[in-house]
């Protein structure tokens, strides 16, 4: 498929040799905890992707990043997931320090996960229903230069292979009320461990179990505070976050269509205006997400940009599940039956929906920005 195949071109370009090595192992073992995916992807400069080159990062631009992740997302899946935590946590990372809130540490963090190939864990959006994609579940209070921690993430991906984790907290302020900060500090901390929580075989590479921290201290120098206005919108620097995290974490998905829709095409069982019904629904869902790689080029990152984003977004996921399907109905049911990894990705492509902020969290808001509100989540 020439879509896929681009795509595959580009992740060789900043990732060379990743996709052989990937196609190699059995998808079947690729999915399974305690695959080998994620010291792969770190020994192919996976980490410095998306990092600016003025960070010492391979400086890929946003339609490329979405190349890269769709190529992986339909050779390893769940490495696809996990890796967009990391390129998510790092793009908050350098939006910031090329902001006015900058400390200068930004710098030296960037320029440590691209050098020594560090791994940056999100425990930020959390995935239970029915709460705030902004409510934390982390809290601290503050002590001595620092804060003091205590809470649990989960699902938090790569928590067992992580080398840093982010992750949001909320905070009491010293005049009432609280603020909501992001942290960023090393795995190894004390105070910080992994328990299991991952109970479904779909996307369990992904190592999505629980991170949880117990009288965890962070230093001050590890927390930048994020702000909501007075209407519910987000300041700029979560804006461009969450505008990553919903152009990659969909890529993801739109690379295990993809597989499924090659194999469909390789069955040479579909006619001219079946194949150009499957290509038209994966590539739409394709240019709604370069939608959003553009507007991160163009540095838009205000309300408007993110209402324009969530509608790709979910657009996008539309046509990924529609994709996906007619491409298994294509197949017939003697290759679901028959071959495990189709009955895998289509389960996968389902998985799409999961991640925050949800259809449903968001309709309302939705709704009334249609009707000339500002966006904002609950």
């Amino acid at each position: 498929m020439r879509t896929l195949d681009e795509a595959r071109e580009v992740c060789e370009t900043y990732l060379p040799g990743l996709l052989a090595k990937l196609s190699d192992i059995p998808l079947t073992e690729l999915e399974q905890p305690g695959n080998n995916a994620l010291e792969l992807f770190k020994a192919s400069g996976g980490p410095a992707l998306v990092i600016p080159k003025s960070y010492s990062g391979s400086g890929a631009t946003p339609l490329e990043a979405i190349q890269v992740t769709r190529a992986i997302g339909a050779t390893a899946p769940s490495l696809a997931v996990a890796s967009t935590m990391h390129h998510f946590s790092v793009a908050t990372v350098f939006t910031l320090a090329e902001s006015l809130r900058s400390s200068g540490l930004e710098w030296a963090l960037l320029e440590g996960i691209a050098t020594q190939n560090l791994l940056v864990s999100s425990g930020f959006a959390e995935g239970n229903p029915g709460q705030g994609i902004l409510s934390p579940t982390v809290g601290g209070v503050r002590k001595d230069g620092g804060i003091v921690v205590n809470g649990s993430k989960r699902p938090c991906s790569m928590s067992r292979s992580m080398d840093l984790l982010s992750a949001s907290l909320s905070v009491p302020r010293e005049g009432g009320g609280s603020e909501t900060l992001l942290m960023l500090l090393p795995a190894q901390t004390p105070g910080v461990s992994v328990h299991p929580f991952w109970g479904s075989n779909v996307l369990a590479g992904a190592e999505s179990d629980e991170v949880r921290l117990t009288d965890v201290f962070v230093d001050d120098m590890l927390f930048v505070p994020t702000d909501v206005g007075q209407q519910g919108e987000l300041d700029e620097l979560q804006t461009i976050g969450f505008m990553w995290f919903e152009m990659l974490i969909t890529s993801c998905y739109l690379g295990m269509a993809s597989a499924l829709v090659e194999r469909a095409f390789a069955s040479k069982k579909l006619g001219a205006e079946r194949v150009a019904d499957l290509g038209v629904r994966l590539e739409t869902a394709a240019q709604l997400l370069e939608g959003i790689a553009r507007q991160l080029t163009a540095k838009e990152g205000d309300n408007a940009a993110l209402t324009k984003a969530m509608i790709a977004r979910y657009g996008a996921q539309e046509a990924i599940v529609d994709a996906a399907g007619k491409a298994v109905e294509a197949l017939g049911g003697m290759a679901f039956i028959k071959s495990p990894e189709v009955a895998y990705l289509i389960a996968a492509c389902q998985c799409v929906a999961f991640h925050p902020p949800s259809r449903s969290s968001t309709s309302g808001a939705l709704a009334a920005n249609f009707a000339g509100d500002v966006l904002r989540f609950e």
